[in-house]
This record gives C-alpha cells, sequence and structure tokens, in this order.
C-alpha cells in the first residue's frame, strides 16, 4: 500500500482569514446605514433586488421597509461577529457564507471585496465540515483521523483550501494582465489620476504624504507598477519556496493595508488579507504565539521541515491510504 500524507486543514491560519473575510463583510453592514446600502439604481430598480435567485437574499425577507431592513442589516452584523470570534466554525460556516450571499446580492452597492468575500466563505465551508474544534484557534482534536470517514473530510477540507489558493492566483493574474493594455499602467502614470481622483483619492490627512509621491516622476511610476509587481509575486507564489513566499506575503498585506488607507476599501483589504494568508502559509502549519518575560513572537513551520523548533508547532499530516497497481 502507498501512502499520501494530506496536511490536516483545521489550523488557526484558516480560522485567522475566516475572521479576517467576517470582520470585512460586518463592517460594510456596521458602517452604512439601511439607506445606503439598499438606495435605489439608475436603470436597474430598487435594492434589495428579490428577482430569481436573488430572492433567496436575506433582506428580501422585507424588500420595502427602511427599518426591517435595518433590524435584518444589525442581526447579520451580531451573527458575523459570533463566526469572527472562531466559535463553532462547524455550525457557523454556512450562515458565514449565506450572510455574504445575502450582501452580494442585496446591496446596491456591492463591490469586490464583498464578491471576494462570497466566494472564500463558500469555499471556507468545506474544511468546516469536518471541523469539531470548539473555536477555530485550537488545535485539532484528534491528532490523526482514524476512520475512513474522519480521512475523507481531512482530504475534502485540504482540496477547499487548494482551491481556495487557485482562486486568488486567477483574482491576482487577472488584476495583473487587465492593467497592462493600458497606456496610464505602461507609462508609470496610473497612479497619478487615481490619487487625484476626488472619490478615490487619500483622505485630506493623508494627503500631505501623497500628494508630492503622485507629483513626482519617480515616485509616481513606483506607486503604478510596484502594484502589478506585488499581484504578479502572488500569482507565482504557490510555486515559490516558503522563504520567497514570506516576502510575497508580506507585500501583498501592505499593499492591500495602503489601498484601505488611500482608498478607504477597508472591506476588501481585510478579505483579501485572508485569501492573501491561505495563499501563502504552509498548508497544515499553525500561528503559534511565544512570550518570552517581555517579548513576544508569532512563528509558523511547514510540517514537513523537520529542524522545527520546540516552540513551533504545526498540524500533523493525515496518511491517506492509496492502493497500488
Amino acid at each position: 500500500m502507498n501512502q499520501q500524507r494530506i496536511p490536516l486543514p483545521w489550523t488557526n491560519i484558516y480560522g485567522l482569514a475566516r475572521t479576517l473575510v467576517a470582520l470585512g463583510t460586518a463592517g460594510t453592514l456596521a458602517a452604512s446605514s439601511a439607506e445606503t446600502l439598499f438606495r435605489p439604481v439608475a436603470t436597474i430598480g430598487d435594492y434589495p433586488s428579490c428577482n430569481s435567485t436573488t430572492a433567496a437574499s436575506l433582506f428580501c425577507l422585507s424588500p420595502d421597509d427602511y427599518s426591517h431592513l435595518a433590524w435584518l442589516k444589525w442581526l447579520c452584523v451580531a451573527a458575523l461577529l459570533v463566526i469572527a470570534s472562531g466559535w463553532r466554525p462547524r455550525i457557523t460556516a454556512l450562515p458565514h457564507a449565506y450572510i455574504n450571499y445575502s450582501v452580494f446580492s442585496g446591496i446596491a452597492i456591492a463591490d469586490g471585496g464583498d464578491q471576494i468575500a462570497l466566494i472564500l466563505s463558500v469555499l471556507f465551508v468545506l474544511p468546516a465540515l469536518g471541523d469539531k474544534r470548539h473555536w477555530h484557534w485550537e488545535q485539532p482534536q484528534e491528532q490523526t483521523p482514524e476512520t475512513r470517514a474522519a480521512r475523507l473530510l481531512a482530504l475534502i477540507g485540504t482540496s477547499g483550501l487548494i482551491m481556495l489558493r487557485l482562486q486568488m492566483v486567477v483574482v491576482y493574474l487577472q488584476a495583473a494582465v487587465a492593467k497592462l493594455p493600458h497606456a496610464e499602467w505602461q507609462d508609470g502614470t496610473a497612479m497619478w489620476y487615481w490619487g487625484s481622483n476626488l472619490d478615490f483619492g487619500p483622505a485630506p490627512w493623508l494627503d500631505t504624504l501623497v500628494g508630492p509621491v503622485i507629483t513626482s516622476a519617480l515616485g509616481v511610476a513606483l506607486m503604478t507598477w510596484l502594484p502589478l509587481l506585488i499581484e504578479g509575486s502572488l500569482v507565482v507564489s504557490p510555486l515559490l519556496p516558503q522563504r520567497l513566499r514570506w516576502w510575497a506575503m508580506g507585500a501583498g498585506l501592505l499593499f492591500h493595508l495602503s489601498i484601505a488607507l488611500m482608498m478607504g476599501l477597508w472591506s476588501f483589504a481585510l478579505a483579501m488579507a485572508g485569501g492573501i494568508l491561505v495563499l501563502c502559509l504552509p498548508l497544515g502549519s499553525t500561528i503559534c504565539l511565544r512570550a518570552d518575560k517581555n517579548t513576544a513572537a508569532i512563528d509558523t513551520q511547514p510540517p514537513q521541515e523537520a529542524e522545527a523548533p520546540d516552540h513551533v508547532r504545526s498540524a500533523p499530516p493525515v496518511e491517506q491510504p492509496q492502493p497500488s497497481r
């Protein structure tokens, strides 16, 4: 019998990604009034739009009453905060996906952050099917699943995280390739237009820092071309050794933090940050907080590296039997 080792998917890295995605959607709902979220849109009509498949949205329970929609909105915020806390991922995974579906299909101001949050929350359902933990911050309850059903659930969960990685690769590939035909991205001036835009430009308190950069030739060129380089590095990150993935992950997180600060797209930044963690960190590894007197460090390590120090823990792999031919 040949043995194939499959890392357990139920780690706090996947849990942290769920938390970030849930907080992003909760922030969108909490910071926006019902009148803003469900305002009529020219040439489209009223929101929530309850036609065809969108009629399954939670907000279609009260499509014409802003007071009821506000109650439903805050109910979703409360549920998302419970999901973000990490309580019972097996129970909360489907409600998380349903809430994100309701938000993306029901509000009038949906953007790319709401869309990627929906996709990620649906993919999180697969590892959650076999997640028996009380909190998604805990170590797996069983070190090596012994039953065939448990091994199958581990395989399904790991497959879901791999699909999530592929989805993130497609997102960044499309983002990079779509910019290339445009002259503004080729000549390095695109960020001057975005930085000068009244709707998407930096806030007044940040404009004093960003303004001198986008008005200089070198500064605006770096702000334009660096995103392309970062997106390209994230596209190829699954093929890179782990030491290079750390740099790609750090650059990606800093990139989305910069977008959030400059353009105010915080829900988008949180959703993408959750996806980047799963994309760049080793499958089956965990984050361990180590406190030594007045210092603390967060360490991660892939399970296959034998030289890992004692304070680094990683979820043990599952042995998946395969019949030999």
